[in-house]
């Protein structure tokens, strides 16, 4: 008979793929991981992984033995969730991912509110410009403004926001006011760098036109922000940032981009209380919100 601990580590490795992600995971010395994971083989008579000088790749009996693990990882959740004395009120680390803009501008706001009616979960908010990957369990749930990709992963549209053009008085004073296509085409622009745009959707201006003249980038809209604010240029904002700089002046109102919001989790801890009630949580402020991010008053 293998120990079923063994089965945490294995997970782990074949997630991360090498030896030191694997170990941080799991708090552990990456030779312990090693050694589990060779003790595993040796119980189980099979080989589960192929050394590689890039990582860990499974086997053939490797992938066979991963699926049925997570089925394993999946009961004992289900068990550690609802067979034993659990408070009345959720608690617990959740992991919830998205990117900057809005997760300073919006979700940093709302989940104080989460907290003061769910003292007893914490909430880590993890911004990347890249997508997280929660097949391997980077985070637990996320919101991204494409729907994500993966297996047994629950994809769901939850709402989306809308964006416009913004400059500051002072451009304006400097520089007039566009008010066609081609005298904004004559403009400066502030926008992201463009080798580093992980994600396109989050190119936003370039459904608009692709500037001829960029005088700022920045990987952070919240930087972008603040150069549009003082007069740099104009830039592509959502309309739930910049309705809370005064310093911003929206152009050209019949220009507006709408980009989705999709909340995903993955299956196997979508229906724990604490994830769940995140998930709650941020449905219903997306339909409540629904003005709020998508007008600009």
């Amino acid at each position: 008979m293998f120990d079923w601990n063994d089965l945490k580590f294995f997970l782990e490795l074949a997630r991360q793929g090498r030896l030191m992600p694997a170990a941080r995971r799991l708090k552990v010395d990456h030779t312990t991981v090693s050694r589990r994971i060779s003790e595993l083989e040796r119980d189980l008579g099979i080989k589960i992984f192929d050394r590689k000088p890039n990582g860990f790749v499974l086997t053939e009996d490797g992938h066979k033995l991963y699926q049925e693990a997570e089925k394993i990882e999946g009961a004992a959740l289900v068990i550690s969730e609802d067979f034993r004395a659990t408070p009345a009120e959720p608690t617990g680390r959740v992991r919830l991912t998205s990117m900057e803009g809005i997760a300073a501008f919006y979700l940093a706001e709302k989940l104080v509110q989460f907290n003061e009616k769910h003292p007893g979960v914490v909430v880590e908010l993890v911004t990347e410009r890249h997508l997280i990957n929660l097949t391997k369990r980077e985070a637990d749930v996320c919101i991204s403004f494409v729907p994500l990709v993966g297996p047994k992963l629950s994809v769901k549209k939850a709402g989306e926001f809308k964006l416009g053009l913004f400059a500051s008085s002072r451009y304006i004073v400097e520089r007039g006011t566009p008010g066609t296509m081609e005298e904004l085409k004559r403009h400066d622009f502030i926008d992201y760098v463009d080798d580093l745009v992980a994600i396109q959707p989050v190119q936003w201006l370039h459904d608009v036109l692709v500037p001829e003249s960029v005088v700022f980038r920045s990987t952070s809209m919240a930087a972008q922000q603040n150069a549009i604010a003082v007069g740099r240029g104009i830039g592509l904002l959502p309309f739930f940032s910049a309705k809370k700089d005064p310093r911003l002046v929206w152009l050209m109102k019949d220009v507006v981009v709408t980009r989705s919001l999709y909340l995903s989790v993955h299956e196997d801890i979508e229906y724990m209380g604490r994830v769940r009630t995140l998930l709650r949580f941020l449905h219903e402020i997306f339909k409540a919100d629904r003005a709020y991010l998508n007008e600009f008053e």
